[in-house]
């Protein structure tokens, strides 16, 4: 568990691993430099869900500080079936260890089996890398 949430009462949830399309850059805007980037596909692999990230995107603003601030929407679809609509905001910027993203994920979903999720913040760690980005992703107790 990353040291950001050692005092934060957690479970975990899922690791996600979402592949993505190459950055569509929207520069001059009037909040700033948009960058869209589509979500292709991907996985994701928990205790209580697993399956596959089918769609989604990213509507991304460059902020003039260097970081980002993210607003995602993505379809998971899990093993048995289920559609799930998980859509987050967060912010992406540099550490000493790399780029990091913290994000704070909310999920809708119709199917009684995971309608626990409908009731969940949820708080995610993410890197991205060239051609997809790895979140861990945690419930708040």
């Amino acid at each position: 568990m990353p040291d950001i949430l050692s005092s934060l009462p957690v479970e975990f949830l899922f690791t996600i691993h979402a592949n993505v399309a190459a950055p569509v850059p929207i520069a001059g805007g009037p909040a700033g430099t948009r960058v869209i980037v589509n979500v292709t596909g991907g996985t994701f692999a928990g205790p209580k869900a697993s399956g596959t990230v089918n769609m989604g995107g990213d509507w991304l603003t460059m902020r003039a500080t260097g970081t980002a601030h993210l607003d995602v929407r993505v379809l998971l679809t899990t093993d048995d079936g289920v559609a799930i609509h998980m859509a987050y905001e967060g912010i992406m910027g540099p550490t000493d260890d790399g780029i990091r993203i913290i994000t704070a994920p909310l999920f809708q979903t119709g199917d009684e089996r995971y309608a626990w999720l409908n009731d969940v913040q949820a708080i995610a760690i993410g890197k991205p890398s060239k051609d997809a980005v790895d979140y861990d992703v945690y419930r708040i107790l």
